[in-house]
C-alpha cells in the first residue's frame, strides 16, 4: 500500500464526517431550489453513511468475512476508489448536472443511493445480521432517495430516468465485478 493509500485509509472517513457536518451546517444559507437542494443533500448524506460504514474498516472486514468467505476481495485500495472518487464525484457530477441542465438530470445520484440501501437491506435479510450501513441505509437513504425521485421526476420524462438507472446498476455492477474477480483470483491461489 502506498504512503497516499494508506494515509486516505486512515483519515477518509474522518474527513468524511466533518465534512458532513460542514455541509448539513451550511445548508440552511444555501439558496437553491427544492429539486437541487435534494440532490445537494445527497453528498453529506451519503458521508453520514460513510461513517457508519466504513469506522473502524467495519464493511470491508464484514463483506470479506461474510460475503467472500475470509478472502480480502474488497481491498483497501478498492473501498477507496469506490467512495471517494466514486460515490464523492458522482454526488458532485450530479450536483452540477442538475444545476447546469436540469434537477432530472442528477438522478444518479438517488438512484445510487437507492440501490446501496437496497442492497444493504436485501444483505441483511438474507444474512440475518446487521451488516454496517443498515441503519442509515433505512432512515436516511430510503427516504431521500425516494423522495427526490418522486419530486423531481414528478414533471420530467422517462429518460432521466432511465439513463440514471442504468447508470447506477452499472456501477454497482462493476464494484462487485471487481470483487468477485478478485475473490477468484484469490481463491485460485
Amino acid at each position: 500500500m502506498s504512503k497516499l493509500q494508506s494515509w486516505l485509509a486512515e483519515y477518509w472517513v474522518v474527513g468524511a464526517g466533518f465534512m458532513a457536518a460542514a455541509l448539513i451546517a451550511a445548508s440552511p444559507v444555501m439558496a437553491m431550489a427544492l429539486p437541487l437542494f435534494l440532490i445537494f443533500l445527497h453528498s453529506p448524506v451519503y458521508m453520514i453513511h460513510q461513517v457508519e460504514e466504513h469506522t473502524g474498516d467495519r464493511f470491508r472486514t464484514f463483506a470479506n468475512s461474510h460475503v467472500f468467505h475470509g478472502r480480502d476481495a474488497l481491498s483497501v485500495g478498492l473501498v477507496l476508489v469506490i467512495n471517494l472518487p466514486f460515490v464523492w464525484g458522482i454526488n458532485l457530477l450530479a450536483l452540477y448536472a442538475a444545476y447546469v441542465w436540469d434537477p432530472a438530470w442528477g438522478l444518479i445520484a438517488p438512484y445510487v443511493m437507492l440501490i446501496n440501501a437496497v442492497a444493504h437491506v436485501a444483505t441483511s435479510i438474507r444474512l440475518r445480521t446487521y451488516n454496517p450501513g443498515l441503519v442509515t441505509s433505512i432512515i436516511l437513504f430510503l427516504p431521500l432517495s425516494i423522495a427526490t425521485i418522486w419530486i423531481i421526476g414528478r414533471t420530467d420524462g422517462l429518460t432521466p430516468h432511465v439513463v440514471a438507472v442504468i447508470l447506477a446498476i452499472v456501477l454497482h455492477a462493476g464494484i462487485i465485478a471487481v470483487a468477485a474477480a478478485r475473490y477468484r483470483s484469490l481463491a485460485a491461489a
